[in-house]
């Protein structure tokens, strides 16, 4: 049943009457002294600004025992208030509102019992502003259960789980220079969903201060920031990250565990904190060929940001062969290309082959003055392309089973492989913007809700969006096509010699840099295009909010990046007609491949566009969070030298890092270069070695900055990769059929296959096979030639339907025979490994055991004493006896 949210909810009562506490409940210890922790901001008054600066080497108050478990930072500029009568009245307005917007959420964020302190720095323009706050231990229970929150039950064994290359070595006596013995590896636990009436059966539960782990009191504490409004529920006035965007406060995150640096040599390795471990062991370039700490980057950042990184690492691993198996490609291709007869044919032909014009106003050529581009061709279409397609076709399948049975077990090992299931909760922004309420069928408890029908409508309107922007992506490619054409018939009309010769390479490379520059910007317009749309679909939950981003910005990216190279390999050359029929566009000559063929045009694209793309991406990477970090140090320089000299407390030196920007970025510059590699790696054999490179120099990148540069981000758990694992599939899918056409009708290897069998085995003669007559309608003084397979009519010849049935007969036994092994190997290979299976079914049978102990416990505690029956409810009466701390009942469905 529906139930509209009614208007005066207080999402901030969120903590229990302290007359109903228990001995212990919401204190940090048994000392009555150590209850009151600071005082909170009354609604009237401002919160005193604490200028005492206390040296620290952890994140407390200044009492030293409360932990600080997020930072808010807003700056006020010293102008504003010298100038204040100066303001008009717009700009005094939006100060004024956001100072009221700021006081209204921190009064909320007091009214939830979050505890405050505030601390003020001066510099040189600026007046900083830095609030403490730290959620106590009721709050942190009452948020836990509603989160859903895993906590430890029982300690587990400790098993080394070997990485399968290190197996590999050892068994074949090969010592292991990638293995490194990282220190303090974290402890695993049989966890189960918190619960405040067992809260005895959770080990450490006696022990309130350390009892929820870092990164689950930074989840607990955004979540009640997120939540929290501050003006009219209806324009949307909720939450931090609103505040963010309309810069009432200039920062908001959890802080790091203390600086990165340490005396590495003199102290022990057991004696650094986690962020140090990381950087010692992972972050720094010197590591580059070690595995990655992946249980210790799950303990610092979370699940989700160490499935990127376990992710990126295994992808990594795989490229080795291919980037091996397509090096020896190419180093082939060198032979062939010093033997080919074809070859030879065409540079010893000086004018025996007089070319017709490339346009309207340009000469006729000799085919020799395309010998060396020809012999480059060489390098990529040879008889040895079709094997690599079908590994790779292959290898793409391979992967992504062993990346599924890799993800179940670090699912499995990381507990929450029925993360999305069960434990995914609501977005605090769809909490918090719903409409409505809905009884779940399942739990019985109220959730928030939003039509569908509402919801379908607003899908179909960002649909419509994608398709417009996608029809600007295809304008884009039609003036680069243009361009290309225009451009090559200016260079070969008005230059000579090799200019002349280079002039469809010298408009086809630009052309390529061109593209490039108008995909990069189109890019960035949609991907913030695709931010609005999707926070305005009202998603429930995160998962669901970040499939639906990513979709449609991969939808488009892919059309935006794979449009010129998908144009290239099967559109360009196929609509040009013959000498005196040509087909135009737009008034301009329709291209035509040059007499190599599409595919050394192809593969120069992809290496533009891909190696372009990592170049750009990694300098964006390496120099600009460089340039960002300078100019936010820069920001914050203090007035006096005496200050510059003081130690810095760990939030100042915080706010100084950059923002996060997540992991959208990273994980799609990978996945287009998936595509690049298996799509068309038919044209371009070197790209799987490109990538290999590329990833070794991201990974280290990607690790230093989320150590060092980054301020830390929320930890958030996941199951595995999400929707990008199913892209990888369908780009696997496409990359068979992809290769299938490319060797078939792009490549030169059939039709030489069918001179070999119809006419000469050694390929003598072969080019004249390849080139037609013009009509005598043409030029009546001289004849020219073309690649085509027409007679002087302009008809299509014999050879050329053979051809067509043998290729088209060559793409449907690629395909079926690639997708029959394809399907062989994901029968053949299990989703999970049995060895995960048994480690399920034997927790699985412990958590029954588990649950016949606390039923016996219950039934123990539930009868009568004194002829009084304890509640339903599974409470302890006030008369039963019981040597366990009594927490109070959490209301049902109560909002934050």
């Amino acid at each position: 049943m529906l139930r509209r949210q009614p208007k005066d909810d207080n999402i901030t009562s969120l903590i229990v009457d302290p007359a109903r506490k228990g001995e212990y409940y919401g204190t940090l210890s048994t000392d009555d002294h150590d209850v009151e922790l600071s005082k909170l901001k009354s609604p009237d008054s401002p919160v005193i600004a604490n200028t005492h600066n206390q040296d620290a080497d952890f994140n407390f108050f200044d009492d030293g025992k409360t932990k600080i478990d997020f930072v808010l930072v807003w700056e006020l500029d010293h102008k504003e208030k010298e100038m204040k009568t100066e303001k008009s009245t717009e700009e005094k307005g939006t100060v004024d509102q956001h100072a009221k917007w700021r006081d209204k959420f921190l009064h909320k964020l007091s009214k939830a019992g979050i505890k405050m302190e505030e601390h003020v720095t001066q510099t040189k323009e600026t007046e900083v502003h830095y609030m403490l706050l730290s959620a106590p231990w009721n709050v942190q229970c009452c948020s836990a259960e509603e989160l859903s929150l895993r906590v430890p039950l029982q300690a587990m064994e400790d098993e080394h789980h070997d990485h399968w290359s290190n197996e590999l070595l050892k068994n074949t006596g090969i010592p292991n220079i990638m293995h490194d013995d990282v220190p303090s590896k974290p402890q695993r636990f049989y966890t189960c969903q918190f619960k405040n009436s067992k809260l005895e059966r959770f080990l450490g539960s006696d022990k309130f201060d350390r009892f929820f782990s870092n990164t689950q009191r930074h989840q607990i504490m955004y979540e009640i920031l997120a939540r929290i409004s501050y003006g009219h529920m209806k324009k949307a006035e909720v939450g931090i990250d609103r505040l963010l965007s309309e810069n009432v406060f200039a920062a908001a995150f959890p802080l790091h565990d203390g600086s990165f640096e340490s005396d590495y040599h003199s102290s022990s390795p057991d004696s650094l904190s986690l962020r140090q471990l990381l950087y010692h062991y992972w972050a720094r370039w010197r590591k580059w060929y070690k595995y990655q700490p992946m249980d210790h980057i799950r303990e610092y950042f979370g699940e989700k940001i160490a499935l990127y990184f376990a992710w990126l690492g295994f992808y990594t691993a795989w490229l080795l062969p291919a980037a091996i198996f397509g090096t020896l490609l190419f180093i082939i291709g060198v032979f062939l290309m010093i033997f080919d007869i074809p070859a030879m044919e065409i540079c010893e032909s000086e004018d025996n082959y007089k070319m017709c014009p490339i346009c309207s106003i340009c000469p006729f050529w000799n085919l020799s003055s395309i010998c060396t581009t020809f012999k480059a061709g060489l390098l990529f279409d040879h008889g040895g392309t079709v094997f690599f397609s079908i590994f790779m076709a292959l290898w793409a399948v391979l992967f992504l089973e062993y990346w599924k049975r890799t993800t179940a077990t670090l699912a499995h090992n990381w507990d929450c492989s029925e993360f999305e299931e069960i434990e995914e909760r609501p977005r605090p922004e769809f909490t918090a913007m719903a409409p409505m309420t809905i009884r779940n069928p399942i739990t019985g408890a109220e959730e928030p809700y939003f039509p569908k029908k509402s919801q379908v409508n607003r899908i179909l309107t960002g649909c419509m969006v994608i398709l417009f922007m996608i029809s600007i992506v295809l304008i884009f490619l039609i003036s680069v096509i243009l361009y290309r054409a225009i451009i090559g018939a200016i260079v070969f009309s008005t230059s000579r010699g090799f200019l002349r010769a280079s002039a469809a390479r010298i408009a086809s490379l630009s052309g390529s840099v061109l593209n490039l520059i108008f995909i990069m910007t189109l890019s960035k317009v949609y991907t913030s295009l695709a931010r609005v749309l999707t926070k305005w679909e009202m998603h429930r939950t995160q998962t669901q909010y970040e499939d639906a981003f990513i979709f449609k910005v991969f939808v488009f990216q892919f059309v935006n990046f794979y449009s010129s190279p998908v144009y290239i390999a099967f559109f360009k050359g196929r609509f040009v007609g013959y000498p005196g029929n040509y087909y135009t566009l737009f008034g301009v000559r329709n291209e035509d491949c040059g007499a190599p063929g599409c595919l050394i045009e192809l593969a120069q694209e992809l290496l533009v566009i891909m190696v372009g793309k990592q170049l750009i991406n990694n300098i964006q990477e390496f120099v600009i969070p460089k340039i960002k970090s300078w100019w936010q140090n820069r920001k914050l320089r203090f007035r006096k030298e005496t200050e510059l000299q003081e130690k810095l407390e760990p939030w100042v030196k915080d706010y100084q890092l950059l923002v996060c920007g997540g992991l959208f970025d990273e994980y799609l510059e990978m996945v287009l270069q998936f595509g690049f590699i298996t799509i068309f790696v038919a044209a371009c054999p070197l790209a799987p070695l490109f990538a290999l490179l590329n990833n070794w120099i991201e990974i280290r990148l990607d690790a230093h900055k989320f150590v060092c540069e980054y301020r830390r981000p929320v930890a958030e758990r996941a199951q595995d990769i999400g929707i990008w694992f199913h892209i990888l599939e369908i780009i696997s899918y496409v990359a068979v059929i992809s290769n299938g056409f490319l060797i078939a009708f792009t490549s030169d290897f059939l039709p030489r296959l069918y001179y070999q069998y119809t006419r000469e085995n050694n390929l003598v003669g072969y080019v004249n096979f390849t080139l037609a007559y013009s009509p005598k309608t043409f030029n009546s003084s001289m004849t020219c030639r073309y690649r085509a397979q027409r007679d002087q009519d302009g008809n299509r010849t014999l050879v050329y339907w053979n051809l067509l049935a043998i290729r088209l007969g060559f793409v449907i036994l690629f395909e079926h025979v690639v997708f029959f092994i394809a399907r062989l190997i994901d029968l053949l290979v299990p989703d999970i490994p049995e060895s995960v299976e048994i480690k399920v079914k034997r927790e699985h049978y412990m958590a029954k055991q588990a649950l016949a102990e606390n039923q016996s416990l219950g039934h123990l505690l539930s009868e009568p004493d004194n002829g009084t029956r304890s509640s339903t409810s599974g409470e302890v009466s006030p008369s039963e006896p019981t040597n366990v701390a009594a927490l109070p009942s959490i209301p049902e469905n109560q909002p934050l």
